[in-house]
């Protein structure tokens, strides 16, 4: 596993930031590998630091104007219940491996656009780092993707970890 770090900051350098005296990072997961990699990574920096994470689910916004243009029926309480379920799923598995891991997680669930779910968290934290995980799709890498929209406009510290 490679891992890119963007931004200001380094180990030792407000790489990890605190709020509250304890040592934080903001990690996104949305179940894919990518995701667990930078959970894993995160969760290893805030051991190593005595920190804590924040886990951030982004549900992105149901756009009826993007539905109706491609004249796909749209039924908010399906989306509504999916998006809990996936929610809850990973909040279990959030749970999970940070106790198999031996850190402290907590798990957020925020609507909208990704990276400024990461972003509005870590500012409301004081988080020093924001980690993702590498988007697999050959699409997001040539046209932008979550990563490379933390990276223009960083809150804090964007650590990039890549398979």
């Amino acid at each position: 596993m490679t891992v890119v770090t963007v931004g200001e900051g380094g180990p030792g350098q407000g790489f990890v930031g605190e709020c509250g005296g304890d040592p934080v990072l903001v990690v996104g997961v949305d179940g894919s590998p990518a995701s667990w990699d930078a959970f894993l990574w995160a969760a290893d920096q805030a051991r190593r630091a005595h920190g804590r994470m924040i886990v951030v689910f982004a549900m992105p916004l149901v756009d009826r104007e993007l539905a109706m243009a491609f004249n796909v029926p749209l039924d908010y309480g399906e989306v509504e219940v999916a998006r809990s379920e996936m929610a809850a799923k990973l909040a279990a598995e959030v749970a999970r491996r940070a106790d198999e891991l031996g850190v402290e997680a907590s798990f957020v669930a925020e609507y909208g656009d990704a990276a400024q779910a990461l972003a509005r968290v870590a500012g409301s934290t004081h988080a020093g780092t924001i980690a993702v995980g590498r988007s697999e799709r050959t699409f997001h890498r040539l046209a932008g993707s979550l990563d490379r929209g933390l990276v223009l406009s960083p809150q804090s510290p964007v650590v990039v970890v890549v398979p």
